[in-house]
């Protein structure tokens, strides 16, 4: 079996409220493969979104350690974790947190930007992705012009744009009625399957999460893997 993309081990998260210590993660031990499709549910406030915070840098671990390919990322340098970030980690939530004032080519192409790519090279692959996501006849509408659906397949190429190692999905579909639902997902699986990278989503739609091979669910600040 090849190496592990990302090697979790003791991974504890905590919060202090009120006076009080509140154990959200505890110790958690994960592998994460290239080419994975992960999903995790699990009780609402049980830690779920927590632990995609801290998978994709955003948030950092009260004890244990996150490696990539190797490395402690928590031990590099905060411009380092987030150039990590920008280069390897797309993000999809529930609410596409696209920019109102850009269009939907420029909302893609920001991730491009933010790295160093010339803005017109980054509009041209963000354009030529729009189209891939059959938003070809929408590269200058503002977030406000699109429906919901069409925000969120923005919201996936922009997540996609850098061709990201890895793909974290928040309630991707939460926000979507059904039909457009499926729709949605059908895209998001094709599209990290052509990349190669690996996906963990946080749903709470079982049938959902029965469609990837590996299906955590988080108990009492821990993972128990379906068989």
């Amino acid at each position: 079996m090849n190496d592990p993309m990302i090697e979790i081990r003791g991974l504890w998260k905590r919060f202090e409220k009120g006076g009080e210590v509140i154990e959200v993660l505890k110790g958690i031990d994960l592998e994460v493969f290239a080419g994975d499709r992960i999903s995790i549910v699990g009780q609402s406030g049980s830690g779920k979104s927590t632990f995609l915070q801290i998978l994709g840098t955003l948030d950092r671990p009260s004890e244990g350690t996150v490696n990539w390919n190797g490395q402690p990322i928590f031990e590099l340098t905060d411009h380092k974790v987030d150039q990590l970030r920008n280069q390897n980690i797309g993000f999809v939530f529930q609410f596409h947190h696209l920019l109102p004032d850009h269009t939907a080519c420029r909302n893609v192409a920001l991730p491009l930007i933010i790295g160093g790519v010339p803005v017109s090279d980054a509009e041209q692959k963000a354009c030529a992705l729009l189209e891939r996501v059959g938003l070809g006849h929408r590269f200058f509408h503002k977030p406000g012009e699109l429906s919901g659906g069409e925000q969120q397949r923005v919201a996936i190429a922009r997540a996609l744009v850098n061709r990201p190692k890895l793909l974290l999905a928040d309630e991707p579909t939460g926000n979507l009625d059904p039909k457009t639902a499926e729709q949605i997902m059908e895209l998001l699986l094709s599209l990290q399957s052509e990349i190669g990278g690996a996906l963990v989503m946080v749903t709470h739609d079982i049938e959902l999460a029965q469609g990837c091979p590996r299906r955590l669910t988080l108990v009492d600040g821990q993972f128990v893997e379906a068989s």
